[in-house]
């Protein structure tokens, strides 16, 4: 049996396959734009009263926009192709790495992200990437200049340069098998997965990223400095595998950068461009059950005939993807019976990512001196090893805390009353698991909003900001448990260590119902804005093998999937 010849505009609308996605973050988003450009009609269905996901952006009376999630953004050429995709050119096997913007140099300027990203979004790089604070008052600007970075490291810890010569030639040996040559490989098998082993293990990429970079720097700043960064994708650098320091080298490759607007203004570009494409979002339209119906022959999988709402309303469907939390999608959304490898046991054994708690915040800029900040700051307390053990198993709030302080209207002043600025720090807590799910958030948060807020005035990040702040709000684990739908509160899906990557993190493809896919955060690659745009392709990817329209494929589908 072949498949319907959806890939062509001329076939009736009655002929078409139709498409759900859950939740309307980038990667469904994402998704959304790849399956309209394959020939489906599809809808996002989306809890909240506005897009985005994790990704949403809040507009307060008094003025001021916050970014509530995702602030840095990689990889532009990601974006790119999303805007470049038209219906019936999915883009599925189009050339997926460039080469680098930077071609050794540092970005320095001007408006980044190619011709057709600039009809909906303006993108300009940042620099540097970050400023690392550490505790004792001195820093370290990351700005993936080989050189720049040489000169910090000889005023910071001269005997560690020898080092950082071996760890830039390692780590660019692991960015370029596991990201380049395997960055879009969906591990949905073991003999996938062990076909990398061997590379995985020569490149010494399975031993924990902070034991990786130990190899190479004495200094524990500089420790810190080369394996924070799993930190902003929910990954711990004590258990997360060294795979994950091609992140230094997909920085240095491609720079950092922000929108114009926040990263909510990229989010409504891809809405504008996903409803070009023909694409339909319903807002509060929460999705209570998915629906199945029974496969053919006795011991075939159910198949994904729809979505139940919250309203009761029930809509049909020829697949369901879902951009929400993997763990409460099956636990939730799917009954028991229809969870044989996804099964309660399963799903609830996994690690999830830590937790977040996020203030966002405005003050006076105007009669005060100029801040000796960056728009990314990465503001590191006393202990590190110890204090990401307790964030990820101890369940227990420290005396101390770091920090990501993000202060966009350094870059982009729109986001705030003339003569302010609006920021927001990050500070990663447990979720709500184990001991972490003894902790009332109702009264830490507040008591952690106090000490914080102290610490960046009494510090001088923020000189007199009790008598400056004009706005305050903040959310907690509450928030990602309750209005994202995150289980346990965690803000970025399964905590990625060694056990829970590729293979062993949450597939694409469903093993349990057949025309049911993941995508975003929860599932391959991971988390991270470039990360859930590489796992819409998969996933549309998949999609189009299961349906026989991928150029690649020989055209039909799997036996005993049915499309009547």
């Amino acid at each position: 049996m072949t498949a319907d010849p959806i890939f062509s505009p001329t076939v009736p609308a009655r002929l078409r396959k139709t498409a759900l996605i859950i939740g309307s973050g980038i990667g469904g988003l994402s998704l959304g734009i790849r399956l309209q450009s394959l020939g489906f009609d599809t809808t996002i269905l989306e809890r909240l009263d506005a897009p985005g996901g994790r990704a949403y952006q809040k507009r307060t009376e008094d003025g001021y926009v916050f970014d509530m999630g995702p602030t840095v953004l990689t990889v532009p050429h990601f974006i790119e192709e999303l805007f470049a995709l038209e219906r019936d050119q999915a883009a599925l096997t189009a050339p997926d790495f460039p080469p680098s913007t930077l071609s050794g140099e540092r970005v320095k300027g001007g408006v980044s992200g190619g011709p057709r990203t600039s009809e909906y979004v303006q993108i300009v790089p940042i620099l540097p990437f970050y400023r690392i604070y550490f505790d004792d008052g001195t820093y370290f600007d990351y700005d993936g200049d080989p050189e720049r970075t040489r000169e910090q490291i000889a005023e910071l810890a001269p005997e560690d340069l020898d080092g950082y010569e071996a760890f830039n030639r390692d780590a660019r040996a692991i960015f370029e098998r596991g990201f380049l040559e395997l960055g879009y490989t969906h591990f949905g098998d073991p003999a996938t997965m062990l076909k990398v082993v061997p590379d995985l293990l020569q490149l010494d990429a399975v031993r924990t990223l902070f034991g990786f970079t130990s190899k190479y720097f004495q200094s524990d700043k500089l420790r810190q400095v080369f394996s924070f960064e799993t930190l902003l994708i929910g990954g711990n650098p004590l258990s997360v595998p060294a795979i994950y320091a091609m992140i230094h080298f997909v920085e240095k490759t491609w720079g950092i950068h922000y929108a114009l607007g926040g990263t909510g203004a990229l989010v409504q570009g891809l809405v504008q461009k996903y409803g070009e494409l023909g694409g339909q979002i319903r807002y509060g339209a929460g999705v209570e059950e998915i629906l199945t119906r029974s496969g053919a022959g006795r011991l075939a999988r159910p198949v994904a005939a729809g979505v139940r709402l919250a309203s009761g309303e029930e809509l049909q469907a020829d697949i369901v993807a879902s951009n929400g939390d993997w763990a409460n999608t099956y636990l939730k959304r799917l009954p028991s019976p229809a969870r044989r490898v996804n099964n309660d046991l399963r799903v609830r054994a996994a690690a999830q990512s830590m937790s977040l708690l996020v203030i966002y915040f405005g003050f006076r800029a105007e009669g005060y001196a100029p801040l000796d900040l960056r728009h990314h700051n990465i503001i590191l307390g006393p202990r590190y090893e110890e204090l990401l053990g307790e964030i990820f198993s101890g369940g227990v709030l420290g005396e101390d805390f770091s920090q990501y302080l993000h202060l966009p209207t350094l870059t982009d002043p729109t986001l705030a009353p003339a003569g302010h600025h609006a920021a927001y720090t990050l500070i990663p807590v447990p979720n709500k698991a184990g001991k972490g799910g003894g902790l009332d958030w109702e009264e830490e948060g507040p008591a952690l909003v106090r000490r914080v807020l102290d610490f960046l005035e009494q510090r001088g990040y923020i000189p007199h900001l009790a008598e400056r702040l004009t706005h305050l709000e903040w959310i907690t684990p509450d928030y990602f448990e309750q209005t994202l739908d995150s289980h346990v509160g965690n803000a970025f899906g399964p905590e990625p260590k060694l056990v829970q990557s590729a293979f062993f993190r949450p597939h694409n493809r469903s093993e349990d119902v057949t025309g049911l896919y993941m995508v975003g955060a929860s599932a391959q690659p991971g988390g991270g804005t470039p990360s859930v745009m590489m796992s819409a392709k998969m996933t549309a990817r998949l999609i189009a093998e299961d349906f026989g329209i991928h150029p690649e494929v020989v055209e039909g589908v799997p036996a005993g999937y049915p499309l009547e």
